[in-house]
């Protein structure tokens, strides 16, 4: 038994017909189109990426600051 992977599920739902011949073997005729979303895609999975890291960043800035200002409040009232 073959694996069928969830890319193949959406291509089966998309177009049965294209998917039927993807099983039999024929090439796409689309192929740029297929690779500009591929790196469109990729792109955006960057982008998603760093976007997190600068999220995680912010947080480790604030947390930095508030430590910093208990401190420095701590210090004014001794």
């Amino acid at each position: 038994m073959r694996i069928i992977r969830a890319s193949e599920i959406g291509t089966y739902l998309y177009c049965k017909r294209a998917w039927g011949y993807h099983n039999q073997g024929f090439e796409s005729q689309n192929k740029i189109e297929l690779s500009e979303g591929s790196a469109f895609h990729q792109e955006h999975g960057k982008q998603v990426l760093l976007a997190g890291i600068l999220r995680a960043a912010a947080w480790l800035v604030l947390l930095a600051a508030l430590v910093l200002a208990v401190i420095w409040l701590t210090l004014q009232i001794l």
